[in-house]
């Protein structure tokens, strides 16, 4: 609702289904969170087949690794150039009616690419293309979607719901690929395609099932002014630009398992695609475990936790490379479970910090800058990765990689103590404030 003078004000919030939950289930005691979780469960399962079916087409359609990253820039390059616009909207127009938009522009392409393939007609410059579209829509999906959080659950079971978010997402990690190298190995590339597609009908249905409450808006100032405000927030805000530069260097260095794993499968460890499915099944089964741990824990984690997660996730990265040839598989599989457990506790924790800062007002507008940092990195990260990967091979990639992510921990904590953000916490830890 608006007050006469056109400012939105937000009534009481609809309190939540009572009943006695684990602490890491807390979230569920909302209804529109659970109908949220119900159709991310199937949508994000879908998502997992899409994505190893896409590498896999890539990889049918082309031998060069260095493909595999120029996707990954198509698909995700647009969110650093239009992430900030994306959080402007967020903050502009009801959340929800965004998402319902982006999730079945996504259902369209997927079912698009299944058709082409379905006809035989499918072609590289296809994938690129629609990779691009994808990556234009995630830059309004992605922060909204950030910010839609505490409008399902309230900021008292914002932690929560951050990692049971996580949670699905790993969860589908652990299904999504091991259905996924079932169906490339029997039915194809089309009908990965063509179940994505289907699986957003759960996620749109969910949230037209919401009953929610109304929420303040950026109405007043123009775009630009209200970009500036968010980004002027993030700034003078060092609980917040650092986690988000943190998440920036990891995601470009640290986090380029779709072209490391299908590149191990196809060309080091000649498993296939069974044996892709369960290389990338790994990783998610150890993302799976982190998220819980987070969900479980129940309270906002601390700078140094943030900062140690990923630093084990370059550790672990430099010891996947050197022992590529040299370990079993099943080692590879638990050194790949504990990449995941890194790769899933540093982000979950870093979004988790920044969230629990952001007013209302601006939540869209701070969760651009994280996604757009986090999301936009990660196409340039990949094509150096793939680049490193094609001239001395995957091994040497992941390598390298895993030592520039332990170098680039150093330099956040080291810009961290310039800050006067302590690495370990206080004896008594007062309330997170801007400035801390």
């Amino acid at each position: 609702m608006t007050t006469a003078g056109g400012s939105a004000v937000a009534p009481a919030p609809r309190p939540p289904t009572r009943f006695r939950l684990p602490r890491g289930f807390a979230a569920f005691r909302h209804r529109n969170y659970r109908l949220y979780f119900s159709g991310q469960l199937i949508s994000i399962t879908g998502t997992w087949i899409q994505t190893l079916a896409q590498s896999w087409l890539i990889l049918s359609l082309t031998t060069s690794p260095v493909m595999l990253g120029l996707v990954s820039v198509c698909q995700f390059a647009p969110v650093l150039l239009l992430g900030l616009v994306g959080g402007v909207a967020a903050d502009r127009f009801p959340k929800r009616s965004v998402l319902v938009v982006t999730q079945s522009i996504y259902g369209l392409v997927s079912a698009t690419i299944a058709i082409l393939i379905w006809t035989q007609a499918i072609q590289l410059w296809h994938v690129f293309a629609l990779a691009l579209l994808l990556g234009v829509v995630s830059a309004f999906d992605m922060p909204t979607r950030q910010a839609f959080v505490v409008e399902m659950v309230g900021p008292e079971d914002l932690t929560n719901a951050i990692a049971l978010n996580s949670s699905v997402f790993n969860a589908a990690r652990i299904v999504g690929p091991a259905i996924a190298g079932v169906l490339l190995a029997t039915v194809g590339t089309a009908a990965c395609f063509a179940i994505d597609a289907v699986s957003y009908i759960a996620v749109i249905g969910g949230m037209l099932l919401m009953h929610l409450t109304d929420r303040p808006l950026a109405l007043s100032g123009s775009h630009l002014e209200r970009l500036r405000e968010g980004l002027s927030f993030v700034r003078r805000t060092p609980a917040i630009y650092l986690p988000t530069l943190l998440i920036g260097l990891v995601a470009a260095f640290g986090m380029n398992f779709n072209v490391w794993v299908p590149l191990l499968a196809k060309q080091d460890l000649g498993v296939g695609a069974s044996g892709f499915g369960i290389l990338m099944s790994s990783l998610g089964v150890g993302s799976l475990t982190g998220a819980l741990s987070i969900a479980f824990i129940g309270r906002l984690p601390a700078w140094h936790l943030v900062l140690g997660a990923a630093l084990a996730l370059g550790a672990l990265e430099v010891l996947l490379g050197a022992g590529v040839g040299l370990f079993p598989i099943l080692i590879l599989m638990a050194i790949l479970a504990g990449l995941g457990f890194s790769m899933t506790t540093t982000s979950a924790m870093a979004n988790t910090r920044i969230q629990a800062i952001a007013p209302d007002p601006l939540r869209g507008r701070v969760m651009s800058v994280y996604t757009t940092v986090f999301t936009g990195t990660s196409p340039f990260g990949a094509l150096f990765a793939a680049g490193i990967a094609n001239g001395i091979g995957t091994p040497g990639s992941l390598a390298i990689c895993g030592a520039a992510t332990v170098g680039s921990v150093a330099l956040i904590a080291v810009l961290g103590h310039v800050a006067g953000v302590p690495i370990t916490p206080r004896r008594r830890p007062p309330a997170l404030e801007p400035g801390d």
